[in-house]
């Protein structure tokens, strides 16, 4: 019987599988043509002609993605089916905008023979033919997500050294310091990298200390504050951002890397206090580096007064006309667009194929571009979410929703610097913007947030059946508490949460209401007590039957039953 039910439920969970792969064919097919016809529609309004190559690209990308989607049917084939056509979407309409953008820039900065005449679609896709093989890879010889749980540690330490070591290199033209350039080699963009080191040792640390961070001390404003002695790892967090953001001038991953912490600290702890008490740490410690800091400053002043920079006379910390720039392509896109290849997005001077290639989406395909492209980025965020709630470990849970946050920051920095909502980062959008180190680094989270949905979906479609009877849940644990509660406390006020163990909470001794004394336990049925043996509901003595009851021996005021008379006993004799 049992061989039987759990076959069936395999049976069931492989079917249910094999309907994501097949949803996942379908969707992939669906993002080929949309990239495709995006590239033919912005080369016929540019030369009037089709792309030279659409052969060679178009059945490369399909054998490219179409690979990964075999590999998914055979090492993920629980895993959700909309992860990997988002990112093969945003992905390909990247290289669409890349090579609209090569282009232009050939024609307006070739007389000036700089940098950015030349192009950077053929090397982003030489980027996206390495980076997705080994994210497929990576599913296949990686057997389970707790693989990262065992090198929590080290991952840490090497995302530590990643995150210093630009500082010890130039900065780049513009004044920040995120890459690490070596004569000979290819740049190298380590912060891109150190988002999945952080990802992965927050999800190991607060797995093993989140009972700590989960108390509280005591209470300002009608708020519940954690205890001093628990902030000492979220002090720390805060000051590696600030020296990251005062040594390296890198605003956008100070941002990313104290808010993916303050994220999955909510969400293991579920302490709104965390959350406040981190707004307010980044927001004082960004106002003060902010104001001291000239770089940054520079960032904030061009964010607060934009347009002052085409006036004759205006702060002279204000360097950069980008964000006015801005401003004038979202303007010129109005609901539609101006239509893929027919707009001015060359005229932002530089960084237009890195943070600023948004404002390309919001002159050539308006508000309703942007709209679908936010939404597909929501999407993405959402699906990491949904795996992190369908995960049944805590590592599992803690990671999924480390990198679904920490793609939602990214694309929320870049997208609101570039806006006007908070002041430039200077990050790439992710999947969308040029960079070997940002396709990487995002097909490789891709890759991690599959393996965790594959083993969700797991779960989802293969429950484990019982083997007999029903299985009792295990008996919570009472956790240990100070012997000597503080002042004006009362011990013995319990918390559950769902790992199945109470944590005691001590709480003001005035709120503490008085308690009845606890009614005395029921003998269980058929026990012998002084006035006779206890009968169905647990009292002694027994009482009148319920409808339907038969008599029982022993129990006075239950009638018996025809060929079983009811007896009685006689109040100081047990029955046995």
């Amino acid at each position: 019987m049992i061989g039987s039910q759990r076959a069936s439920q395999r049976a069931e969970g492989q079917r249910g599988a094999d309907r994501r792969r097949n949803i996942e064919a379908a969707l992939l097919a669906f993002a080929l043509a949309i990239c495709l016809f995006a590239y033919i529609d912005a080369d016929l309004a540019m030369n009037n002609k089709m792309p030279p190559g659409l052969l060679v690209y178009g059945v490369s990308f399909t054998v490219l993605v179409f690979g990964a989607h075999l590999v998914m049917r055979k090492y993920a084939r629980y895993a959700d089916p909309l992860i990997l056509p988002c990112a093969v979407l945003l992905n390909g309409l990247g290289l669409v905008l890349l090579n609209r953008l090569d282009q232009s820039y050939a024609i307006i900065h070739s007389a000036k023979g700089d940098y950015q005449k030349l192009p950077a679609a053929p090397s982003q896709v030489q980027f996206l033919f390495i980076s997705v093989p080994i994210a497929m890879a990576m599913i296949a010889f990686v057997k389970h997500h707790r693989f990262f749980q065992r090198y929590v540690y080290i991952v840490m330490v090497g995302g530590l050294v990643l995150l210093a070591a630009p500082a010890f290199f130039p900065g780049d033209d513009f004044g920040a310091k995120r890459w690490i350039k070596v004569p000979g080699l290819p740049q190298l963009e380590p912060d891109e990298f150190v988002k999945l080191a952080i990802c992965v040792f927050f999800a190991g640390y607060l797995m093993m200390s989140r009972d700590a961070l989960a108390l509280v001390g005591r209470k300002v404003m009608g708020m519940s504050l954690p205890r001093m002695r628990n902030l000492g790892p979220v002090l720390a967090i805060w000051v590696i951002s600030l020296l990251v953001l005062i040594f390296e001038r890198d605003l956008g991953t100070s941002l990313i890397f104290f808010g993916v912490f303050i994220v999955m600290l909510y969400v293991a702890t579920e302490r709104t206090s965390w959350t406040i008490l981190g707004l307010l740490m980044a927001v004082g410690g960004a106002a003060v580096v902010g104001s001291i800091e000239p770089h940054v400053h520079g960032r904030v002043v061009a964010w607060l007064h934009p347009l002052d920079y085409y006036k004759a006379h205006h702060d002279p910390a204000l360097i950069s006309n980008q964000p006015a720039e801005a401003l004038f392509s979202f303007g010129t896109g109005h609901l539609t667009g101006t239509g893929l290849g027919s707009g001015r997005p060359w005229l932002i001077s530089f960084a237009g194929r890195s943070d600023f290639i948004f404002t390309t989406v919001g002159e050539e395909l308006g508000l309703a571009g942007v709209t679908a492209v936010l939404l597909v980025y929501g999407l993405f965020v959402q699906r990491g979410l949904k795996t992190a709630i369908a995960l049944s470990d805590p590592f599992g849970k803690l990671l999924a929703t480390g990198l679904a946050s920490a793609v939602g920051l990214q694309v929320f920095v870049v997208v609101g610097g570039v806006s006007g909502l908070i002041p430039l980062t200077g990050k790439a959008l992710p999947f969308l913007a040029a960079g070997g180190s940002s396709t990487l680094a995002n097909w490789l989270l891709t890759g991690i947030m599959l393996k965790l949905s594959d083993a969700a979906g797991r779960n989802e479609l293969e429950p484990q059946p019982e083997s007999s009877g029903v299985i009792a849940p295990p008996k919570p644990t009472i956790a240990a508490t100070p012997a000597t509660p503080a002042a004006g406390t009362v011990p013995g006020q319990g918390e559950a949460r769902d790992d199945d163990t109470m944590y005691l909470r001590a709480t003001p001794r005035e709120a503490a209401a008085p308690t009845a004394p606890a009614a005395p336990t029921p003998p269980p049925y058929g026990a012998p007590t002084v006035h006779g043996t206890a009968n169905r509901s647990g009292t002694p003595g027994g009482g009148p039957g319920g409808p339907g009851t038969h008599g029982v021996p022993g129990m006075p005021g239950i009638p018996g039953t025809p060929d079983m008379p009811s007896t009685g006993t006689q109040p100081d004799t047990p029955t046995f």
